[in-house]
Parts: structure tokens; sequence; C-alpha cells
């Protein structure tokens, strides 16, 4: 059984809420003054978000490693030009959330790209040698001015964030022609005046520093940045070497795929054999392993993009190219080849059954001894000094091998020695299986390496390199000797979450139709849901909703980045999220609702594609009633003119949706819901000749993840920001849908559609939407009516309330229903313009972004779609909640 000791893989992708906390926490607050440190209480709110990009063990394992040696030697961060000009706000936000926990990176960077264009708008040509620029005097003089013009870019995006930075232009190095005569005014380091570069640490500044140096009679010379900041670490040998890029690593160039770690010692003369790697490759890598050859064994370089970069510092595998010295792995086949001291002292301090006197290291070996003498074979793999060991064994007769141990110390993690043991280790097995308990904190790292899973009891097994599923079930039915098994041949009593799982319910048969669940009742079976896209806002509230939904269970819960983490807010059984790719989907698929009932794809736009294609392609045969239901969160097919998607506004569409055989169905978009509900009854009043228009502000919970400026609560303080004023999605999604459902009672067509005006803003608030429409009509109107119009209209609707009053986004802040309200009509005007403006109607609208607009709405067309009650699961309250006028 595998002890995986203390290494894990599961990063999430969560820093953009941790960093727009950190930035809430500075509010209003100049936080560092001369040698000031982020307060206690601060910094440890910080750690425990930090606890959303990886385990909590992960996370206080780095800040200990990295606190445990001087500021100074925390991380040299290497930035191009093409960051600071493509990428600042990403860039700025993740360095401000690096002071935040007490680490302050020392920042090196270039402006290649800035240079080139300034040189170009004098007309003076870019002459290189040897890929080294040729810096004549009229070259220096443009550089000089765009490196302080971008250094000084980058330090007050760092100040408008409450981060103090430091800019240093010049006084760090040192240096030499490096050939006068073939490349002029190009420098080689030869000394580093580390003290200008401490001082700004020590007053709590970030040291921002440009790559240009000075002879020692003050001749400047052009250095290139990654020469510069390789200098730089020779001299104050930090922990980590970053090189920013917009790429996020290193790929190989024939799978196409993005190289994880490479282990100099082990790897570097293989890769530099490998036909892909030539030139600019090639001598990247042949100065990385010069710069490593000169620094202590526990330095690493890390190339990876401004927007990982926490993901790279914080957890074991790095979201980028993890590049080490490590060490030489062996592979033996017989113990009295292996140092057994100290293996047996590895697995003391890391193997559960070892370290807690349940066997020991002696009975193992004997095991093993007699393993090899009735037939069978075992391998040991380790490191040279010991930090990491694997032990796989195959009985006599059997296929596929077992990893039977797996243990890292602290160190291994951290250097990343255990991905390179599981190449060797997959490299001499094609086909392994082994099983982790199920409170395992590293789940994480055997789900991202297993090709398919089976949770079993309190345990999950894990395999690779086995596709035949009949092979597996053979397998999983001789390792734990399961008396009676499924139809598909899987040990009873499993709590099915795997990559490959067919879960069967005996069902009662229902007629043809799209729908096999048509009495209305929220009892009956459970009704089994595939959540695709976990780790957002919406997904956790979809979690919240199923948990608490008579009929719904979660059967899948996916997520890249959460894989193996428990899945949170879910109490109706023991959930580990997985990472389901579209071909693991479409395998599911093909089992029809005997797998899944119902897919929600809560993923970003232009992603859930290939997952649709899968599961269409893999449903094809399958027959319309027990076709599983679709439902997409994004907008791709919020647009479909096939016919095949149903657009899921229930109050307005609801018709459409009962209607639809296909069960695929589009979820709309926040504020595209909001506006229609505020538009729809108006229609037979709209003046054809003048656009509604919207204006819409949303909490910042609306603009994802990603860090930004609209999801930095710092940055929003006091603040209001507008964006995309023109053609933003939802404006055309309310015209297009708008239009849709105004046919054959209106006037409006494809030809002859609904356009509105919106305009979108962002709040400091993290949910809900506030809108305030102008809807332009063609005859006059009271307050009074528009209000009998509304009541009228959504009388019977549960999930929309009409009032008198205008609603406010915190009454309605984590409410399941839309408020329509605030009636009003500008006096009346005789005659002309004047007139014709003030013919008009004002109301505001508001809902809560992640429900209403996007997690209950959902539900709502769930319901819809596999014919049970339309509010089941759903509160419904008669009156909506509002705040004393």
């Amino acid at each position: 059984m595998i002890r995986a000791g203390h290494f894990a893989k599961g990063r999430v992708g969560a820093l953009a809420r941790a960093s727009k906390a950190a930035s809430v926490l500075s509010r209003g607050v100049r936080l560092y003054s001369y040698q000031a440190r982020p307060d206690t209480s601060e910094k440890e709110t910080i750690v425990k978000l930090l606890y959303n990009i990886g385990s909590k063990k992960e996370v206080e394992q780095y800040l200990r490693h990295f606190s445990s040696v001087e500021s100074q030697k925390f991380a040299v961060i290497k930035v191009g030009g093409a960051v600071i000009s493509d990428d600042l706000a990403t860039l700025a936000s993740a360095l401000t959330f690096l002071t935040r926990v007490g680490l302050y990176p020392i920042v090196v960077h270039g402006a290649g790209p800035q240079l080139n264009k300034r040189l170009e708008a004098a007309k003076i040509e870019a002459r290189y040698e040897d890929g080294i620029r040729i810096t004549d005097g009229q070259t220096l003089a443009i550089a000089r001015e765009v490196f302080a013009s971008e250094n000084r870019k980058l330090v007050e995006a760092l100040e408008r964030l409450g981060t103090r930075a430091r800019p240093i232009t010049g006084g760090v190095f040192v240096a030499d022609y490096l050939n006068r005569e073939k490349y002029d005014r190009v420098g080689k380091i030869y000394s580093v005046n580390r003290e200008v570069v401490e001082s700004s640490i020590r007053a709590g500044c970030l040291p921002i520093l440009t790559s240009l140096a000075e002879t020692p009679d003050g001749q400047i010379l052009n250095v290139n940045a990654d020469i510069a900041a390789g200098e730089l670490a020779r001299v104050l040998e930090p922990l980590k070497i970053v090189y920013l890029n917009e790429k996020n690593g290193l790929y190989h160039g024939t799978t196409g795929k993005r190289i994880e770690t490479i282990h100099l010692d082990e790897e570097y003369e293989n890769l530099l054999k490998e036909p892909w790697v030539r030139y600019g490759t090639k001598l990247k890598l042949k100065e990385i392993k010069e710069l490593l050859d000169t620094l202590p064994r526990s330095s690493s370089v890390a190339i990876i993009s401004a927007e990982h970069l926490h993901k790279e510092l914080f957890t074991h595998s790095g979201a980028g190219t993890l590049i080490m010295r490590g060490h030489r792995l062996f592979s033996k086949q017989d113990l009295a080849q292996v140092d057994s001291d100290r293996l047996r002292a590895l697995l003391m301090e890391h193997d559960p059954s070892i370290a807690s006197g349940e066997t020991t290291a002696a009975s193992y070996w004997q095991h093993l001894a007699a393993l090899k003498k009735e037939g069978g074979r075992y391998w040991i793999y380790g490191d040279e000094p010991y930090q990491v060991a694997a032990v796989v064994v195959r009985k006599p007769g059997q296929e596929i091998a077992v990893v039977d141990k797996f243990v890292a110390s602290k160190a291994a993690v951290l250097g990343n020695i255990t991905d390179n043991a599981w190449k060797l280790i997959t490299r001499d097995h094609p086909q392994l299986v082994w099983s982790v308990p199920r409170a395992d904190d590293n789940l994480s790292w055997h789900f991202e390496r297993a090709d398919g899973s089976w949770a079993v009891g309190d345990n999950i097994v894990f395999w690779y390199g086995v596709e035949d599923w009949k092979q597996i079930s053979e397998l999983l039915t001789s390792k734990f000797n399961a008396q009676n098994t499924t139809s598909s041949s899987v040990p009873s009593g499993t709590r099915a979450y795997s990559t490959m799982a067919r879960r069967t319910i005996a069902r009662s048969s229902a007629p043809m139709g799209r729908r096999s669940y048509s009495t209305g009742s929220s009892s009956g079976p459970p009704l089994r849901v595939g959540l695709i896209g976990a780790r957002g806002f919406t997904g956790r509230e979809l979690i919240k909703l199923i948990d608490g939904h008579p009929r719904f269970e979660l059967s899948y819960v996916s997520s890249r980045e959460l894989a193996g983490k428990p899945v949170p807010n879910y109490t109706k059984a023991q959930l580990s999220h997985v990472n389901l790719s579209a071909q693991q989907v479409g395998d599911l698929a093909k089992a029809g609702r005997q797998a899944v009932d119902v897919w929600i794809l809560a993923l970003p736009n232009n992603v859930a594609a290939p997952f649709v294609a899968a599961i269409n392609t893999a449903t094809a045969q399958v027959s319309v009633d027990q076709q599983p239901i679709v439902v997409d969160l994004s907008a791709d097919y919020r647009f479909d003119a096939t016919g095949q998607w149903a657009y899921g506004l229930p109050e307005l569409h609801r018709r459409e949706l009962k209607s639809n055989m296909t069960g695929r169905i589009a979820n709309p978009g926040c504020y595209a819901t909001g506006s229609q509900l505020g538009i729809a009854p108006l229609l037979p009043y709209l003046d054809q000749s003048r656009l509604p228009s919207v204006f819409g502000v949303s909490g910042y919970s609306g603009a994802g993840t990603k860090p930004s400026p609209k999801n930095d609560p710092e940055f929003l303080r006091d603040n209001l920001i507008p964006y995309a004023p023109v053609n933003h999605i939802h404006e055309r999604e309310i015209g297009h849908s708008l239009t849709r459902m105004s046919h054959p009672q209106h006037p409006f067509t494809t030809n002859n559609p609904i356009r509105v005006q919106f305009s979108p803003h962002v709040a400091p608030f993290f949910q809900g939407i506030s809108l305030t429409l102008h809807v332009p009509l063609r005859q006059s109107m009271t307050a009074k009516d528009m209000l009998e119009v509304f009541r009228e209209f959504y009388q019977n609707e549960k999930l929309v309330h009409v009032t008198e009053s205008a609603p406010l986004v915190r009454d309605n802040a984590g409410k399941h229903y839309a408020v329509v309200g605030g009636f009003a009509v500008p006096p009346h005007s005789e005659g002309g313009l004047a007139e014709l403006a003030n013919r008009r109607a004002v109301l505001n609208v508001t809902l809560d972004n992640l429900l209403k607009g996007a997690a209950t709405q959902a539900i709502q067309n769930m319901n819809i779609a596999v014919g049970i009650d339309e509010y089941t699961g759903i509160p419904t309250p008669d009156e909506p909640t509002m705040s004393p006028n």
C-alpha cells in the first residue's frame, strides 16, 4: 500500500481570492514603515487563504522553508519586458501578495520589446552579434530612458496596491566591457553591491532593479537581464531564481506539453540530445545549469507566468517548469544492492505502518525475500541521499505491478524528486496499481498521476496504464476479495466516483421522451449529477444547493486543481474532487443515465466544447429517454442557432425548456438575467426607434478569480470600475434572447432584433448585482401603471419579486430570487425631443450573480429538464427581504 509520507501535488488555483483578501487587509493602512513587516494577525489570515492553493501542510512547509533564510535569500525574480507591458496588473498583484506574508523577492527586469519599439521610432537599427545587442551611444541613451520608464511603471503599480517599492536603476552591478570592439557598451558583471538591495528590504521595500551596470569610473553598460539576475543570484544564493515569462514554462518540442520538472543531474545530458533542444532553448538550459552548479543544492530555477507565481512558490509541483540539480536515481532488484540501513531510516520516519510499530523494516525485508523465492519480483527505487524510496512488486503470474510503498522526506518533496522517481517507475512499468487511504493528505498527488481510480471503503485504488475495464474489474475484485458485484463487475459497497466508474441503479421503465421522470414529484430515486468545474464561486454554490436537494446527488465533482481534495459543503457522502478529461466524461456518458443523469459544465467561456462534443459522440446511439441532461453555464451556447440548445431563463422561456427534446440547456449570464427580467414585461410598450439602456453594477465575484483590478478589493475601495463599455457579451445576449422570446407576439425578428445599451461596472462588495434600466416607451405610462404591468407579468413566479420601492443589493445578496422595483417616469414634457426623451420607464433590478444569476438558475433548469417541480431544492419565500426606507 502506498504511504506517500509528506508529498502532494494538488495545487488549487485560488490565489486570486487570496490575493484579493490580502489587499482587503491593507485597506486604509500604510503597512510598512522602516523595518516594518505585516502584523501577525494579518499574516495568519493570509496564510490561511494560501491553504486554498495547496494543503495546509504544503503551505506551512514552504513558508517555513522560505522564512528559514534571510529575506534577501528568498528569491530573485527576473521579469521580462513583455510581462511589464502586457501583464503589469497581474505581476503587481502577485508581488504584493508575497509582501503580505513577509516575503521580499528581489526583482530584476528587462525592457527588450520596449527598447526595440523606441529604436524603431527613432529610426535606429537594432543590431545583434552572437545574440547580444550591440549598444552604441545612441542606443544606450534610449535604453536608459526606457529602463527608467519601465522601472517607474512597475514601482507605481505596486504602490497603487499599497506595497512599498524602491526603484533601483543603478549602483548594484559593477562591470567591465564584455568586448568593446565587438559589442561596444555591453558589460560583463564582475561584482555586485548587495548593500543597495539589502537596505531596501530592511526598509520594508521591494527592490526593483534594472539590469544596467556601471564601470568603476561611472560608464553605464548594457547587460542582459537574465545574466544580471544570474549574477545577483550567485552573490545572494537564494532558494529560488524565478524567470517570469508569458508562456508559463518550457514546452517539449515534440509533444507540445509543458515540462513540469527537470532534474539536471539525472536528465541534463539526455535532454541536450533531444532534436528539439537547440538554439535559444539549449542556451537557456546551459546557462541555468552553469548557474545552479555554483549555488547550493537547495536552490532551484522556476520558469513561470506572473499569474501562477504563487502556485509555483507555495505548493509541491508548481505550475510552470521547475529546474534543479537533484540527485541521480537508482533502480535495484535486490536488497543486497541498496543501503538497507538508510532505507530503513527513511521508512521508519515516513512509512506509517513501520513508524507506528505495526510492522518492522526487518519483517518487510523478509516479505520481499519470500516473494522473490516464490517466483515474484520486486524493484526498489530511490535517490543517492535516500530522500525518496519506492518499492514495486509483482507476484507470480501477475501482469500488473503494484506500487507497495512510496515515501519521501521533506527535502524530496521540496525538490520535486518524487516526480522524478515516478517517471523512472512508469518507464519500467507500463501498468501499475496502488491504494491509498481516503483520509490521506496527499490524494491529489495520486489523482494527478493515475489514469483512473475507485473508492472502496476507506481506501482509494488507483491505476496507471490500465485501459481494459474487465482487467480493472478483475484486479479490484481480486485485491479486495469482493463477494458480490454490480452489473459492471465492480466490488459491492463502493462509493463510485472514479474517473471510469459505472454505477447502476434499478429504474422503472419510462415512456420514450426527453424526461424519464415525469411525475413532478420531489420524491423518487436519486438523480446523479456530474459537476465539471468546481473551483469557482458558482461551483461552490452548486455544491451547496445539490447537498440540500431531495433528488440530486453528486457522483463526480471535477476540478483539475482540486483533484484529490475533499469536496466541501457536501454532507450526503464523502466525496473527493477528481480531474475528468473530456474523453473520460465521454466514456461515462456512453452508459447514458446509468452513470450520470445531469452534467453541469461550470467552466470559463470557450472551454465547454470538447466536453459537449465528447458527450454527444458517446451518446449518439443512446435512446432519447436515457440521454443525460447537459447544462452549460458559460456563454458558449447561448447564441445557438441549431435548435439543439434551450435558453435557460425559465420565467421567459419555460415553454421552450419544457418542450426541449435534446436535454441541452444554456444557462444565462447574470447581468443578462436581470436585464431581461426588467425589460421583458415592457416589450408591448417598447419604442423600437430607441434603445433601452442598462447601467449595471456587480460585486467583484463576477470578475472571476484571475487577479486583476476588477477583483482586487483594495483597488476597488471607495471606487467603481467601468469596463467593456461596448459590445459586452451580455449586451449581445440580452438583445438576442429578448428577440427570440418576443416572437411572434411582438414585431422583433433576427432581421429586426432588439438591441440594448449596456454599461457594466464592478463595485467593492463581493456578490450581488444592481441594475438601473431606462426603457424607451412608445406611449406614456405612470409609475403605477408600470407596477401593475410587472405584478401581472410575474404574478405566478416564485423567484421574481416585484416591489414598489427600489431593491438594494445588500438585501438580495445570498438570496435565490430577483427583485424588480423602484419604478419611475420623468416629468411629462409637451412636444418635440424633450417629450420623446422623457417618454421612458426607469426601474431597478437586483439579484445575486452567483445564485439566480448562475447556480440557482441551473438547479431550476435541471428540475424542469428531469420533470420534477421547478422549485425543488430552492428556497422560495413569499416576500423578499427589504430594508426599511
